[in-house]
């Protein structure tokens, strides 16, 4: 059975995602240290008490996951829900990893490249190869949308692979040319998709606002469900890891509607 020190995961894991380049709401990184050696690692999109509860059941030594612990401005004290996730990690020796930003944006990783595989879109990108995108910390993509297919089409593709029906707001007929998209809970930017030519903007979630902007501007929007669309960047990761140091890594999808 291969294994992998702690630390040298978390080193490899920081540096592969260029946590130090990001302004988060949360520590990135190992967030709660367990044993020394992972032979076994969880890979999840967030670290829930059910996630914990299926790590330990698969005898597993670190949960890495995009959604982790300690986030800005929450209340520090741990009690009730968060007690009960903290005592699970701390009885059973777990480890815990959380990247926020670091894997939303990674070219190859992140969950933004990742939803762009699964969709079939094609980014668009600079003279070096690197994807051209926009907005805050430069999280939203741009790319092209496959020729010929409308916004009721689209919606359609979404829905295939996500499993789960995205809500739309545009003219089913109409036939996007550049597409913007952003995973999770990038709503708000919409504007900075709209700046640089989208005609057509998908994420996880959406917020009254948005109907009002699509209508008014006539650029399409689609929310696809916040843990829909960030399943296959922690996967991702997981699986580069299973391949580079050759520890059982499995990501545990555990479903959530929103």
């Amino acid at each position: 059975m291969k294994t992998i020190n702690t630390q040298d995961l978390a080193q490899w894991l920081e540096a592969t995602l260029q946590v130090q380049r990001f302004k988060d709401y949360c520590p990135n990184g190992l967030q709660v240290e367990g044993k020394r050696q992972i032979s076994h690692i969880i890979t999840g999109v967030t670290a829930s008490e059910a996630l914990l509860q299926e790590a330990i059941r698969r005898k597993a030594d670190a949960v890495i996951v995009h959604h982790g612990w300690f986030w800005k401005n929450e209340n520090p004290v741990i009690k009730g829900a968060k007690k009960q996730r903290l005592a699970l990690a701390l009885a059973h020796d777990l480890n815990i990893f959380g990247f926020h930003l670091p894997l939303d944006a990674h070219p190859e990783y992140g969950n933004n490249a990742q939803l762009g595989l699964q969709l079939g879109l094609e980014p668009l990108r600079d003279t070096e190869g690197a994807p051209l995108t926009c907005g805050p910390e430069n999280l939203v993509w741009l790319g092209q949308c496959p020729k010929g297919r409308t916004l009721r089409m689209l919606a359609d593709d979404t829905e295939k692979v996500l499993s789960r029906k995205p809500l739309v707001i545009g003219n089913p007929s109409h036939k996007p040319n550049r597409i913007a998209w952003c995973t999770g809970g990038a709503q708000n930017f919409v504007d900075a998709a709209i700046e640089h030519g989208a005609d057509l903007f998908i994420t996880g979630e959406a917020s009254e606002p948005n109907f009002h902007i699509a209508n008014e501007t006539g650029v399409s929007f689609m929310a696809a469900g916040h843990h829909a669309t960030e399943r296959y960047g922690v996967r991702a990761l997981g699986e580069a890891i299973q391949k580079k140091w050759g520890v059982r890594v499995e990501f545990v999808d555990l479903d959530n509607p929103i």
